[in-house]
């Protein structure tokens, strides 16, 4: 799937991050690129559904779990038009976007690795993850403490420096609650990136996520709807 063609691409764009260059290097972007991410992402489609019914692997080229390789750039002062990296996510059926609970994987030059978890969640789910860490600390220390997960995902992402509203300062799950985002992180090596087992690690690796992922979209008290943190 993914090979050192991949990875010289991105250092190549990175270099010439403009729109005449990828414009007529657009073929390599979608040979050594775009089709190996498809594919990746195709091969994974079973490999989900067999651990994670609810998160979706979409092979379309737009609109699917390829993110895209344009950048936003209506508010940002970084006016360079194309990302430098592989995004990939495979988000809630009910998720509307990249803020959405679901497993991640990253591609460039100087780092890979795989995600899970919300980033950035909208307040309002923020608020409910909160509330659900505050009022059951044991069950999500008994999430995070997961041999299985701590094996291999670290909890990153940013957090608060004072408790949030609403929310003790002495509460034993306070650390947790500060936080802004409720992702893991797990390391990736160019070898494995570009190795043949890279979809049976993916799995491997979001399956000891799962669940990091059940706790975040566990149905909503109030209403029994179930929440995508979305």
């Amino acid at each position: 799937m993914f090979s050192q063609a991949t990875f010289n691409f991105l250092d190549e764009l990175a270099a010439n991050n403009e729109r005449s260059w990828f414009t007529t290097n657009r073929e390599r972007y979608e040979a050594v690129v775009r089709a190996p991410a498809l594919d990746f992402i195709a091969a994974m489609a079973p490999e989900l559904q067999a651990f994670a019914p609810h998160f979706r692997a979409d092979p379309r080229p737009t609109g699917g779990s390829l993110m895209r390789i344009h950048r936003d750039t209506r508010f940002s002062r970084d006016k360079r038009p194309y990302k430098t990296n592989v995004g990939i996510q495979f988000r809630h059926e009910l998720g509307k976007d990249v803020h959405s609970a679901g497993f991640y994987m990253h591609l460039a030059s100087d780092g890979c690795f795989f995600g899970a978890g919300c980033w950035h969640p909208d307040p309002a789910a923020l608020a409910g993850i909160r509330a659900r860490i505050a009022d059951h600390p044991q069950r999500w220390f008994a999430v995070r403490d997961d041999p299985q997960f701590s094996a291999h995902w670290v909890l990153a992402g940013d957090s608060l420096s004072r408790p949030p509203r609403g929310h003790a300062a002495d509460h034993p799950a306070i650390d947790d609650i500060r936080r802004k985002d409720f992702i893991g992180l797990a390391p990736l090596s160019f070898a494995e990136a570009t190795g043949e087992g890279l979809v049976s690690l993916a799995a491997q690796r979001f399956a000891a996520a799962m669940p990091l992922l059940d706790f975040l979209c566990q149905p909503d008290a109030n209403s029994g709807s179930s929440n995508p943190a979305a």
